[in-house]
């Protein structure tokens, strides 16, 4: 069984966000669909993974490309902790997985809420307009 942990540094946040709003908590950028849902994504393919809220996620696996994961039901602490892991046997992240938040209790990460994932809707991000 293979497990991985996917979580980001502040620092990757605030550099990998250029050309986007700046990092809010509730911030859910919006995005233009480019394709169908789809059920599972290769890990091999996985770039980085944005939490947005307790409920949506975004996974990039390319420069432009992402996948935008709304879990069906909200998971408790996930968009104010901001990481999570997962288990999987498989080579792919599915929509049947189930995610594990990470909480941070004095420097040491622990499972919290556990939240099964919803489908992989292709998106391109939308670059936010600059205010006059």
């Amino acid at each position: 069984m293979r497990i991985v942990s996917l979580f980001l540094a502040g620092s990757l946040l605030i550099s990998g966000s250029a050309g986007f709003a700046k990092r809010d908590p509730n911030y859910i950028p919006e995005v233009k669909l480019t394709g169908k849902p789809v059920s599972c994504v290769p890990l091999s393919q996985l770039r980085e993974s944005r939490v947005r809220s307790d409920q949506v996620i975004d996974f990039r696996v390319s420069n432009k490309k992402w996948y935008r994961n709304t879990l069906p039901h909200h998971c408790p602490s996930l968009g104010f902790e901001q990481r999570f892991s997962y288990k999987t046997s498989l080579s792919q992240l599915c929509s049947s997985d189930i995610i594990t938040v990470l909480q941070d209790f004095g420097g040491r990460l622990q499972g919290g809420a556990s939240c099964g994932l919803g489908e992989f809707q292709p998106v391109e991000m939308v670059p936010v307009k600059a205010k006059p």
